[in-house]
């Protein structure tokens, strides 16, 4: 097990960032930034635009690592749904993971990489698309319902190459 910090939610009823980068991001509403979200098995996170979207359930959720990214870089940014500290997040892919905030485990089938985009130059900073290759996050399935709080959490790989024993 390995202690993580739960950094940033992120629960965005609209699509922020359609259309073109050069025309800019769409305002959004500014409750997008949450310190509580529920997670539902197969699903996502309740009250995303993802949620329940039959072409996303195996991606609802994404989840990214801080490390890399500029310190006041905010989840509206990069598109993301959960900011962790602390773990490598990006090597999880193909792998079976746990994050526990304190209010039981909820378990991710990390499917593939969140890759960056164009609009990672408009919203963070120009090369910041060419800056996360391979650090973009990840795109994951929930395997559990449970709920996710910002603060301290234990991040455990249950299945796949790197399981913890």
């Amino acid at each position: 097990m390995t202690q993580v910090e739960v950094l940033q939610l992120l629960v965005s009823p609209a699509h922020r960032l359609a259309g073109r980068p050069s025309d800019g991001p769409s305002p959004g509403p500014s409750d997008e930034r949450v310190t509580r979200v529920e997670v539902r098995r197969g699903l996502g996170l309740v009250g995303d635009r993802y949620h329940a979207r039959p072409a996303h359930r195996n991606a609802a959720v994404t989840i990214m690592a801080s490390e890399g990214l500029p310190a006041e870089t905010d989840l509206r940014h990069t598109r993301r749904n959960i900011l962790l500290s602390g773990v490598d997040i990006d090597s999880c892919v193909g792998a079976t993971i746990s994050l526990d905030c304190g209010t039981g485990p909820v378990i991710f089938a990390v499917k593939r990489p969140a890759r960056p985009c164009a609009w990672m130059d408009v919203t963070i900073g120009p090369g910041a698309q060419r800056a996360l290759r391979g650090r973009g996050g990840v795109r994951c399935t929930p395997l559990s319902d449970g709920v996710l709080t910002l603060g301290p959490a234990t991040f455990r790989v249950v299945a796949g190459a790197d399981a913890e024993s």
